[in-house]
Parts: structure tokens; C-alpha cells; sequence
């Protein structure tokens, strides 16, 4: 028996005791089929935005496409402010918190589609048959008023068959938006679905129109492709359909550059490699995943073969930083996820040796962060297991286990268990740039091992530094 949750039922309750007619619809009862979580739900009805907000009065409707959003709270109540001496009921505290906002659109067609991406003329539709003709795809044109479907492009049956087919026209939705040529991609990459042939050659045919579409509405599409649990196979249809040229035209080069060559272990060209390293990537993190996408973007540019065969690529970590992050900047991405691919892809290289020194150790961590050491062995399982590779060997167990010891040990001065004011009153002398040599002469011999981090081995080192002074 499929039901909706309850805040989905009262929405629906509510809009039918006023005489109007309103349906769940698209990703969210697709997803109720599936047995899958849902993020948020839609609705539309025969009801004006005027009529909702009426039934609603705490709604809001600040567009021309008839969406009136509905502030859905958590459940909150309030209680008296023990510490007020008056005992007056403090109202900013346990106020009802907004959770989610539900989204109600009136019926409606659309015509005109210039720009690739908005109609040009909006006019409110009478039936919901009328309105499910405007969907993307069939799974996600079915309509559920909590009791029956409205399913007339045979959304359920795709959703047993595993595959994405559009609402009429393939070419007609594409040209009404562009970027749902790139949802065909993320839904796919989301369910385990294929796409419908006629889909996928209109795809083909059509993919230049990306280039209309805002690069932030480009990007979010991308990093729900890369969050997918079947994101190497998003890659490899955005690139099989021609797609990908206009999302990383920096990247597309990649399948062109082979790497089998004598004392080389790779077996994959430089682009497949990349896919598969995202396939094995264990992260969830989109923008992980796209740093291990990205890592040997630099290869391109520095592939080199000499008269034996023998292929280099030296120094493309260095390169592809740079060239990630003009991709980054180019998608407008943060700073901190600008800085997490960047940081990820320059010291993806890093050794793992059990002769390496723990000095050696604290410099990578210094380097990569203490926060983004997971991720960076994310990445480095990923560059793995896409090369063919174990996922794992006793050198990389070794040096894990080797990097959390090493967090155990003293980073920086600040670690130390004496700081200035103990330099000042053993010296007996003011805040200088002696007190900072002194701590730094003391860190030193603590990083190198032939200093334990105690306050009493400590303060015995400072006698001793006075003493030569």
C-alpha cells in the first residue's frame, strides 16, 4: 500500500475540503514508487496561487510559474523562561522552526521556449492531464492524490523497466529546457536506469544547446551526477552523448592519452582511468569525488614519450592543480570546495613508504590538513583500484596507521606543553623575537624525536638554553 507522509496528506487535505483538485507529483512520488527517501514534495492543482495562499496563509508566491511555497515547521512548543523573574513567556525560544518548504504549482502549459530555458507564455491549464504533457520524463509525470494515480505516459511501467523516456518528443522537451538533457543523465546515474535510444539520440543531436544554460544550474546538475551511486556511469554518458564537451572541455582530452608503456602499471587511457577511480572512490562527497576525477587532468598537458616507448608525466599533479582550479572557478564553486579539489589533486603523489620518517608524515598532513586526510585516502583508494590495482596493501595499512600515531605527536609551537610566558619568566625578559627562537629551538628537537613533550623535559631544555645564553 503506498502512502504519503503526513505532511504530504495534510497539504492534500486541506486543498481538497476547498473544493480543488491536488496531486503529488514528479520526483517525489517516483521516488515513493521506488521505495526510495525524498528530499521534498511538489504538488500541483486546478487551485490559483491566489486560492492557495488563501488555504495557506503563511505561504509565499513571488514568481510568474503559479509556485506558491509552503513553509512546512518542525514540531515546537513553548515554555516559560524559569530564569525571568516575572515569569513572562519568552517567545524566541522554542518558536516553530520552518524544516522544508513544500512547493504547490497551479496547473498550467507553456509555449514559446526562445532561450532554451524559460517559456515565453504561461497560462494556467484545467486538467491534469494537461499539465503532466509539459513533464520531462514519464517517471517523472505521475500524479498521486494519496488514493489514485494519473499516470497517462506509462511513468509506472519505465519505473518496472528500468529506463528514461521522455513526455512525447524527445527533441521537443530538450528544446523547451536544455539542461533536462543533462537531468536525463542524473536520473539515470541516480537509479541504475538506461536511457530510452530516441532519448539519447536527441541528446546527441541537441547538445550544443547546453551552452544556454546559467553554469550554476550546470554545476548543481553535475554534482548530483557525481553524488549519484553510479556516477562513473553519469561520466561516461555525458561523454558518450557529447555532453561532456560542454561541461569539462578541459577533461574530454583525457580519453585521447594512453599510459600503457614499458615499466608503467596502468592499463586504462588517462580518461578511463580517471572514471574509474571515481567508480572506487569510497567518499560520498561530490567534490572529493570530482578532485578524484579531476586528479590526473594534468597528465594532458605534461604526457611526454620518448624514443623507447617509455610515457612520463612529470609534474602533473603541479598542473593540474592550476587547471582545476580554473574549472572550479569557471563552475563558480566555493572557496572551500575550490580549495578542498585543489589541495587534493596537488599532493595526490604522496609516497607510501614504510621507510618514510615521521617528519615526512607531519609535512603531508601539514599540507593536505587534518580534516581532509580521509579524503585524501579516498582518493588515493580510488587512484588504486581505477589503476587495477588491490584496494589496499600492508604498505598502506602500515602508513595509516602511521598517520594517526604521527597526529599523536606535537604540529606546531602551539602544541607544546610550555609556551611564552614560561620562556619570559624563566629568561626573565619581555615579549621579543627571543622568546619565539627559543619555542622554535624547543619544537624542533620535540619534532625530531630527541625531546619528549613534557613540561619537565621541558623546562630542564630551558635551563639548559639559559645556561648557553
Amino acid at each position: 500500500m503506498i502512502k504519503l507522509p503526513k505532511n504530504a496528506q495534510k497539504i492534500i487535505s486541506s486543498v481538497k475540503k476547498r473544493g480543488f483538485e491536488i496531486y503529488a507529483i514528479g520526483g517525489s512520488v517516483r521516488d515513493l514508487l521506488l521505495r526510495r527517501d525524498t528530499r521534498g514534495w511538489d504538488f500541483t492543482t486546478n487551485a490559483t496561487p491566489e486560492e492557495i495562499l488563501a488555504i495557506f496563509p503563511d505561504s509565499f508566491y513571488d514568481n510568474q510559474f503559479g509556485t506558491v511555497g509552503i513553509k512546512i515547521y518542525k514540531s515546537a512548543g513553548r515554555r516559560t523562561n524559569q530564569t525571568n523573574p516575572t515569569n513572562k513567556t519568552d517567545t524566541s525560544i522554542n518558536k516553530p522552526q520552518v524544516s522544508d518548504i513544500y512547493e504547490i504549482t497551479t496547473y498550467r502549459s507553456e509555449e514559446g521556449y526562445s532561450d532554451f530555458r524559460h517559456p515565453d507564455c504561461i497560462q494556467w491549464g484545467k486538467t491534469i492531464t494537461e499539465d503532466l504533457s509539459r513533464r520531462d520524463f514519464t517517471v517523472n509525470a505521475i500524479a498521486f492524490d494519496g488514493k489514485t494515480f494519473v499516470d497517462p505516459y506509462g511513468g509506472q511501467k519505465d519505473l518496472d523497466l528500468k529506463i528514461i523516456r521522455s513526455v512525447g518528443n524527445p527533441f521537443d522537451r530538450f528544446c523547451e529546457d536544455a539542461l533536462r538533457m543533462m537531468r536525463a543523465v542524473r536520473i539515470a546515474a541516480e537509479l541504475g536506469f538506461m536511457i530510452d535510444e530516441h532519448v539519447l539520440a536527441a541528446i546527441k543531436t541537441n547538445a550544443a544547446l547546453l551552452t544556454n544554460i546559467s553554469i550554476e544550474r550546470i554545476r548543481d546538475e553535475l554534482l548530483r551526477i557525481l553524488a549519484s551511486p553510479f556516477a562513473a556511469d553519469g561520466i561516461l554518458m555525458l561523454k558518450s552523448t557529447g555532453l561532456l564537451t560542454y561541461i569539462l572541455p578541459e577533461f574530454e582530452p583525457a580519453f585521447a592519452i594512453g599510459q600503457k608503456s614499458p615499466q608503467r602499471h596502468h592499463i586504462y587511457d588517462v580518461g578511463t582511468h580517471s572514471v574509474m577511480a571515481l567508480k572506487h572512490c569510497p567518499s560520498p562527497d561530490p567534490i572529493v569525488r570530482f578532485a578524484t576525477l579531476l586528479h590526473d587532468i594534468g597528465k594532458i598537458k605534461t604526457y611526454k614519450k620518448d624514443d623507447n616507448g617509455m610515457i612520463t608525466f612529470y609534474n602533473h599533479e603541479m598542473v593540474g592543480t592550476k587547471i582545476a582550479k580554473s574549472i572550479a572557478y569557471r563552475l563558480r564553486l566555493s572557496n572551500n570546495q575550490t580549495d578542498l579539489i585543489t589541495t587534493l589533486i596537488r599532493w595526490h603523489q604522496f609516497s607510501v613508504d614504510e621507510r618514510q620518517t615521521d617528519s615526512a608524515l607531519r609535512r603531508l598532513i601539514r599540507r593536505v590538513g587534518k580534516d581532509n586526510l580521509d579524503n585524501m585516502l579516498a582518493l588515493r583508494i580510488g587512484d588504486r583500484l581505477g589503476g587495477g590495482a588491490r584496494e589496499t596493501s600492508w604498505r598502506l595499512e602500515l602508513f595509516k596507521k602511521r598517520l594517526i600515531d604521527v597526529q599523536k605527536q606535537p604540529f606546531t609551537v602551539a602544541d607544546l606543553t610550555i609556551d611564552g610566558f614560561d620562556v619570559m619568566k624563566e629568561f626573565k625578559c619581555k615579549p621579543g623575537p627571543m622568546v619565539g627562537t627559543i619555542l622554535n629551538k624547543i619544537f624542533s628537537d620535540v619534532e625530531k624525536g630527541t625531546l619528549a613533550n613534557t613540561r619537565e623535559e621541558l623546562f630542564i631544555k630551558l635551563k639548559e638554553l639559559k645556561g648557553k645564553s
